[in-house]
């Protein structure tokens, strides 16, 4: 059984778990990303098998009423083997996806694995008209030219103000720098993009902001928020009528997830801490 701070931010160790939960969710009308918790795999072996782990669980949500998509990381399938292994393994699981009506998210992660995730991603959402999506990170100081190029781009992108600790001559540091990039980045969005914005944020003034370019572009978007943080403003936003989605990891490597997160920033820990607490 996992421990109660586990419980809270994943879903369970198994993917029978996981629907269950995402069921439950899904009665307060807040959809579900499924992520499958692995990354950084240097062998193609442990990739290849969280390639099928996920395309049994798009059988299942195929064939489920769960409301629900999945979420990859790249280098959960095979980014570290290589590009080639990467590309190959995402575009087998998106077009088996694809072919049942699954939605997949694929996630960014530290900025040298930004060039070919973009690519990827470009060339798998222009193959299936959308059906893909992309997450990019507002602390990177290219992201503004990355979101020039994805405008006309099928498709979804989620923003978020990013995780990992990146150098400081390629991305900001400063939390109020990093904020006014996200901010930037939701205005050009929203005047620019088609629809097809995910605001992947739990800070109020950020969902605020969307709510008010959607008034003054009507431009479609919804919001994402990780399991288990501010889970009721995730059910009151969805009560308002607000497209809400939550993130849900789930699977056995949960201790992996949590020791990666501290170690990438201590923030994430305090982050996790508040959450908790209710804070």
């Amino acid at each position: 059984m996992l421990p109660p701070i586990a419980s809270r931010f994943v879903a369970g160790e198994s993917p029978a778990d996981a629907l269950e939960h995402a069921r439950e969710v899904n009665e307060r009308d807040v959809s579900v990303i499924l992520n499958r918790l692995g990354e950084h795999y240097d062998e193609r072996g442990p990739a290849e098998d969280d390639a099928a782990a996920y395309r049994d669980l798009v059988e299942e949500l195929a064939n489920t009423d769960v409301d629900a998509c999945i979420s990859i990381k790249p280098s959960q399938l095979g980014l570290d083997v290589g590009d080639d292994t990467f590309r190959e393994l995402v575009t087998d699981l998106v077009d088996h996806a694809a072919d049942r009506d699954v939605f997949v998210w694929i996630d960014m992660e530290d900025h040298p694995t930004t060039d070919v995730t973009l690519d990827v991603f470009c060339d798998l959402a222009r193959k299936h008209d959308g059906g893909v999506g992309l997450c990019v990170q507002a602390n990177l100081k290219r992201t503004r030219e990355d979101i020039e190029r994805l405008a006309d781009v099928p498709g979804k992108v989620r923003f978020v103000k990013g995780a990992y600790d990146e150098p400081a001559s390629i991305a900001y540091k400063d939390k109020a720098r990093v904020d006014e990039a996200y901010r930037e980045l939701l205005e050009y969005a929203f005047e620019h993009f088609d629809g097809g914005i995910a605001v992947g944020s739990h800070d109020p003034e950020m969902i605020d902001l969307a709510k008010r370019l959607h008034d003054e572009y009507g431009t479609d978007f919804e919001i994402q928020m990780l399991m288990g943080v501010r889970t009721d403003a995730q059910f009151d936003l969805a009560a308002e009528g607000y497209d809400v989605w939550q993130y849900a990891p789930y699977g056995g490597k949960w201790l992996s997830y949590f020791w990666r997160r501290v170690r990438e920033r201590k923030e994430n820990l305090l982050f996790a801490l508040r959450a908790v607490v209710g804070r």
